[in-house]
């Protein structure tokens, strides 16, 4: 053993250092897999080795910056295969490495990326990250120039046109058939953020990004960017809320042209965001004069998932607002939408047009979350509705855990553990009987952890999403953003270790190696399909990159059956050969790629960045001594 003296940082295990490659056949090769941000002292650490052949028992060795060994140790017992070139996947525990510093593991012949250990406030750097992508986002005139030299952009939606609903020449797609007819206008609703890697507007992504931002800043404590972000949002919700007319608006933009020819869509050209307000070329009239269409006619009821969502972000900064005057406007904004929800022959809901881009199709949490928001605010500014609004939120948990609970987690289209964890708050010492109890609350909350857990048990890399389908990065953050909740309402700590193994997944402890959020770790994102960091950034993983933005990630194999998208005119090629350096790591059913064409991995979201920010916050804060 290498004992003693000052080289050594953490006490060794009793295997000797030089044991190990031995147990490892000189023709197996591998990957060893991290969490490449890092992780806390305290909390378990795993990492992992894929191999081209069996190594069972095979040793690593973990070394500090400067090339010492700190720790040996073997791995565990087998966890499965990944696929016919990687048959099996080991753990490697590192839990007993506490000290400060930055590591690398040595085994089978190759080695990790180096990784930090450290305080849990490590994790406040990807979330202040992620609020900053917020402001490569921001459109309108008070944009954040930032390292993708950002400028204003589609001023022209100060007096913009209402338009009806158009319709469209299949379910699948977002080709309208026909034209647009206008129904109202001009309306301002300048500003807000692009919702992805295209410049659309939707109020359905806003309104959940800019909840988590204020749930972060409420939780996380005072952060000036993330509160500078959430204002941002919410100044746009504002806009997009006609308290007048009683009008939601749903959407700024159209993506794609008409069958017929005569204009084009968001989608259908590639060009920096400041160039639209001049555009004056034939076809382009919608993206010189961007349209909007609203969520219901004036004064007619809301769609729920709207009115729950919009409602829940002005309440939430209701809860935090400094100014009381401001905080009490926003209070009655809140209460003005949430009372607006059609909740009786509800139909498909409006998310966006076409539906297909956000196809939620549950409600109840969305209703429950803005009933538990309005509470909370009601409970500090001394509002005598806090009881109403308290009763209506355990109305719908109850109807949520009867219908909906169990069919999802915590993403874009089930808010149930935040609505949870919030209503639980706002239940605390009031003694009125509900709907639903706090043990029933708590019970839902444990069972969408046990679904993730489940899964995460029978999965070589511990992932509790589901990494064949849409959304796997998202949903894992989601995970570890349930189990902080479900800790803090419970008591509970049994889902700690699940956690901490989901967010190593996101961040590179997974088949591919890659961090799933640009600019954290050393192997991450390279090639987003996003227009502002495909025309103004680097494509080598140098700055500047779109940094703190969060991707899809791996995707069903069978969303990539007939190829990768044809290049968009203008595009910048990345990577520049068209190669797919994963394809050798496919496997599960899924595939990653990186590459500007594939937005079914490589598109950035406002809803998985505003995840990953909250999820991270609530991770330094609960954890950050």
């Amino acid at each position: 053993m290498r004992l003693a003296a000052a080289a050594v940082i953490v006490t060794l295990s009793t295997t000797a250092a030089g044991a190990a490659s031995a147990a490892v056949p000189a023709k197996t090769s591998g990957f060893v897999r991290v969490d490449q941000v890092g992780y806390a002292s305290a909390e378990p650490k795993q990492a992992y080795l894929m191999t081209t052949a069996a190594a069972p028992g095979a040793g690593f060795t973990v070394v500090d910056s400067r090339g010492r060994a700190v720790l040996d140790g073997r791995a565990g017992t087998r966890l499965g295969s990944w696929n016919s070139a990687y048959p099996d996947v080991y753990p490697l525990d590192l839990t007993r490495l506490r000290r400060p510093g930055t590591y690398r593991v040595r085994a089978a012949g190759t080695v990790s990326p180096p990784f930090r250990v450290g305080s849990a406030r490590m994790f406040r750097g990807p979330a202040d990250d992620a609020a900053g992508f917020f402001g490569t986002q921001r459109d309108g005139a008070d944009v954040i120039p930032g390292e993708l030299r950002r400028k204003p952009s589609h001023l022209n939606d100060r007096t913009a046109k209402v338009y009806d609903w158009p319709a469209f020449t299949g379910e699948d797609t977002d080709e309208i058939a026909g034209g647009l007819k206008r129904v109202g206008g001009p309306v301002d609703v300048e500003g807000g953020w692009f919702d992805a890697g295209d410049f659309l507007k939707f109020t359905h992504t806003a309104a959940f990004a800019d909840t988590l931002l204020w749930a972060a800043r409420r939780d996380g404590g005072p952060d000036p960017k993330i509160t500078g972000e959430a204002r941002h949002g919410l100044d746009w919700l504002g806009k997009m809320w006609d308290a007048k007319t009683r009008t939601l608006y749903l959407q700024v933009g159209i993506g794609s042209g008409n069958e017929q020819g005569t204009f084009v869509g968001d989608h259908d050209t590639w060009r920096p965001p400041e160039q639209d307000d001049a555009d004056r070329a034939k076809g382009h009239q919608y993206l010189r004069s961007r349209p909007v269409f609203r969520a219901a006619p004036p004064g007619k009821p809301i769609s729920p998932n709207l009115a729950g969502r919009v409602s829940a972000a002005f309440a939430l900064a209701a809860q935090v607002e400094a100014d009381p005057r401001r905080a009490r406007t926003d209070l009655a904004t809140a209460a003005q939408i949430y009372s607006m929800a059609k909740t009786t022959n509800v139909g498909e809901l409006a998310t966006g047009l076409p539906h297909a881009f956000y196809p939620e199709d549950a409600w109840h949490d969305d209703m429950e979350l803005g009933g538990a928001e309005l509470a909370l605010a009601a409970r500090r500014l001394g509002d005598p509705r806090g009881k109403t609004w308290l009763a209506q939120a355990a109305t719908w948990a109850g109807q949520y855990i009867a219908h909906d609970s169990g069919g999802d987690t915590f993403n874009l289209y089930d808010v149930g553990a935040l609505a949870h964890a919030d209503l639980l708050r706002a239940m605390r010492g009031d003694r009125a009987r509900l709907a639903v109890t706090g043990p029933q609350v708590i019970a839902d909350l444990k069972a969408q952890l046990t679904t993730g857990a489940r899964r995460a048990g029978a999965d070589p890399f511990r992932a509790g999403a589901i990494y064949s389908d849409f959304d796997a990065v998202p949903h894992s953050f989601g995970l570890v953003a349930t189990a902080r909740l479900y800790r803090s309402a419970s008591g509970d700590r049994s889902f700690d270790a699940f956690a901490t193994a989901q967010r190593d997944w996101v961040f590179g402890a997974n088949a591919w190696g890659t961090s799933f959020m640009v600019g954290e770790g050393t192997n991450f994102e390279r090639c987003p399909q996003h227009v502002v960091a495909n025309l103004s950034g680097r494509t080598d993983g140098r700055h500047p990159i779109a940094t703190g933005a969060a991707v899809n990630g791996p995707n069903g194999v069978d969303v990539f059956e007939d190829g990768l998208d044809d290049y968009v005119d203008g595009m910048r090629h990345c990577p520049p050969d068209g190669s797919d350096a994963n394809a050798r790591f496919t496997g599960h059913g899924s595939r990653y790629v990186d590459d500007v064409r594939s937005w079914q991995t490589s598109e950035p979201a406002d809803d998985f960045t505003a995840l990953g920010l909250y999820a991270l916050t609530l991770t330094a804060t609960q954890d950050g001594h």
